[in-house]
């Protein structure tokens, strides 16, 4: 057996809802992402209130800083949430379990907007995660929801070039456990109480897309 220091778990390894950050960088999937984001949230006017539900370290919530807005990230993952506060200590960060109908919301029906990027294919529970994101907004308030997009035409580019297995990896501790399509999630969402307004591809070619992003209202 090896005793290098690098096969030791960490703490919070041992937590089922800790996804362990080591940094306070952005996530590969910005790139494609933070446009999109930034487009859309241009409507937003000075005063609201953003919220980024699963905001991990805190990188995403910091790409889009607004002055004007008052800016909070949720987040259940402590590693994420000592990245995030220490920092972009300009923001605040809640601790809660928004995959548990149990958790304790720090902001129930005050946000003018929620966004959550690439999340809910890591939730045991998305109706529950999607009906704390509808409980955090306001009558009429914007959910932004990011997830790996999955449609018939990738999922056959995927089969043919024998690469289903590593998209699907059951080897990522804490990786993805949901696999979404356009349809499935507006089921959810529309299920939840929201009216989905808008959809839109990121990154690669259409419906070889590699995250979709929704945009919908609290109805």
């Amino acid at each position: 057996m090896s005793n290098r220091a690098s096969d030791e778990p960490k703490p919070w390894n041992f937590l089922m809802s800790e996804y362990a950050y080591e940094h306070s960088k952005c996530g590969c999937a910005s790139d494609y992402l933070l446009p999109i984001l930034r487009e859309l949230l241009k409507v937003v006017p000075p005063g609201s209130v953003v919220a980024d539900a699963g905001c991990g370290n805190g990188s995403m919530l910091a790409a889009l800083e607004n002055s004007h807005w008052k800016m909070h990230g949720i987040e259940v993952s402590q590693s994420g949430l000592s990245q995030a506060r220490t920092q972009y200590p300009q923001f605040e960060f809640h601790f809660a379990d928004m995959g548990r109908d149990d958790c304790i919301l720090p902001m129930i029906g005050i946000c003018d907007v929620v966004i959550s990027t690439e999340v809910v294919e890591h939730v045991f529970l998305p109706r529950v995660f999607a009906k704390n994101c509808w409980y955090l907004l306001k009558s009429g308030g914007i959910l932004i929801i990011s997830t790996p997009y999955h449609g018939y035409l990738k999922d056959l580019c995927l089969a043919l070039t024998n690469k289903l297995d590593a998209h699907f990896t059951a080897l990522w501790d804490y990786g993805h456990i949901k696999f979404w399509s356009k349809r499935t999630l507006t089921h959810l969402l529309e299920e939840t109480g929201f009216e989905v307004k808008q959809f839109h591809g990121a990154g690669r070619l259409p419906y070889l897309w590699k995250s979709m992003v929704l945009v919908a209202t609290k109805r």
